[in-house]
């Protein structure tokens, strides 16, 4: 069976799908309040959903899952982000 691939980005209150409408061939990004979420995903054939996994992630995989969607559930990336104090990024930019 064929999925159409779907990225997820799950938010508190309004989450963002994206993919590629199979007869335009158009990109689309949609965003759906929490309540319309899975009633965006009711009507559809299988897809197969990306997102990232956290804490609401599973229940929704679970949700997806049993509406015949296939989910992938990827964990985010560790970047480290370094402090850099506001002085020397002045110093660097705005060289006097």
């Amino acid at each position: 069976m064929k999925y159409m691939p779907v990225g997820v980005d799950i938010a508190k209150n309004v989450f963002q799908v994206h993919f590629m409408e199979e007869k335009t061939g158009e990109a689309i990004n949609k965003q759906l309040k929490r309540a319309r979420f899975l009633k965006f995903f009711e009507g559809r054939a299988p897809c197969l959903v990306g997102m990232e996994a956290c804490g609401g992630a599973h229940e929704w995989a679970r949700q997806l899952s049993a509406m015949g969607h296939k989910v992938k559930l990827h964990k985010r990336p560790n970047i480290e982000l370094q402090y850099i104090p506001v002085d020397e990024v002045k110093k660097a930019c705005c060289k006097e």
